[in-house]
């Protein structure tokens, strides 16, 4: 029995399948319309269907649920109209029994199913099975703004995930709200912070992020063995004390963890290098999971070895950023008075003072010359 869909909000970039089965011993039945509406979000997938369909086939609010059963119905009133309806957050998509994810080179379908689980009577149902199966089918590549006008400098690497391309990208931001990139090559004082953020550009909100590595070099070349080289994370894990991890999801620079979503943040105190050049670039090796992934992807930081368990063949990449420049502060004046004025006042007192004690010295000697006369 198939079922009418809801109308989509025109600015939705996503669209939606219905397939609606009621499983009874007959052949036929009268039915009510369902006035099913699936709502594709960016972070949520919801399905809310008319309340009086369910009393129609007498089916409780309680026996309705998504494959896992703890991910249950709950009814809601829209514009005075009950509803039985369920969502759930994208990442809550496995544990509540999501089919495997279908993906071509232009989309990727999540797909559902809400159904009855009708109480059974010794061995036998008297009420109707229910099943309701619906998809989400979200674009892979969308327009990416961002929160300032200036073209920010950065570094950005394509990774090839089985069919499809994906879009990382490393820059360093001016401070701790993540709100202000940096348009040309930093130039920052010692000790100060530097804030780095890798995102998955494209596609977005769909693959985790994990940094695996990241170091600095007095060379542009990440492999290079010329200059120094300094590590601040190792195996997904902090490997400088100043390094720490953002959550992206806040402005307030919160602690975060790396490998939990598509954005990676940290921060670690502007350093440099005792040999010359000064300056430095920063390298950091990525690498891609998908969704259901999630837990390999997160490192674990609290072994001693600090090595993440990551899935047999993850997608990895590089991304060079630099070079990071060191900032000398500018003299103010009364540092400049303190270094070269007083100074120069001290020597011109110290030598009146010597003439003044030369010529009391004279007038004492001539004195004393005429007192012997």
């Amino acid at each position: 029995m198939a079922a009418a869909c809801g109308t989509c909000p025109p600015l939705a970039l996503w669209q939606f399948t219905v397939i609606l089965s009621v499983l009874f011993g007959f052949t036929c039945i009268e039915s009510l319309d369902a006035k099913i509406k699936v709502m594709c979000g960016k972070n949520f997938i919801t399905i809310s269907v008319l309340e009086d369909y369910f009393q129609y086939y007498n089916v409780p609010l309680e026996t309705l649920h998504l494959p896992n059963k703890s991910c249950r119905a709950q009814r809601e009133e829209i514009n005075g109209v009950g509803f039985y309806v369920a969502r759930i957050s994208k990442d809550k998509y496995t544990f509540c029994g999501g089919k495997p994810l279908e993906k071509n080179i232009t989309h990727i379908s999540y797909s559902l199913s809400l159904k009855s689980s009708p109480d059974d009577i010794g061995n036998i149902i008297r009420e109707p099975m229910i099943k309701i199966e619906y998809t989400c089918i979200y674009p892979y590549i969308r327009t990416v703004s961002l929160p300032f006008p200036v073209i920010p400098f950065s570094s950005e690497t394509v990774m090839r995930v089985d069919e499809l391309d994906a879009k990382v990208q490393m820059m360093l931001f001016t401070n701790r709200s993540y709100t202000k990139a940096y348009s040309s090559a930093p130039t920052i004082e010692l000790r100060d912070k530097v804030y780095v953020e890798v995102k998955v550009t494209e596609p977005e909100d769909f693959f985790l992020l994990q940094v695996s590595e990241c170091w600095a070099t007095q060379s542009p070349q990440p492999k290079s063995k010329e200059g120094s080289v300094h590590t601040l994370l190792l195996n997904g894990c902090v490997s400088d004390e100043t390094v720490a991890f953002l959550n992206p999801n806040t402005t307030l620079g919160q602690a975060g963890r790396n490998g939990e979503s598509s954005t990676v943040r940290y921060m670690f105190d502007m350093f440099r290098f005792v040999a010359e050049p000064h300056d430095f670039y920063l390298h950091c090796s990525v690498q891609l999971c998908e969704p259901d992934d999630g837990e390999s992807c997160t490192p674990n930081c609290k072994s001693i070895s600090k090595r993440s368990a990551v899935r047999a063949d993850p997608a990895q990449g590089l991304l060079s950023y630099g070079p990071i420049r060191i900032e000398v502060p500018d003299r103010s004046q009364s540092s400049i008075l303190t270094t070269v004025v007083i100074p120069v006042a001290a020597i011109w007192m110290l030598g009146l003072f010597l003439l003044i004690l030369i010529t009391v010295a004279k007038a004492g000697a001539r004195r004393l010359g005429q007192i012997k006369c």
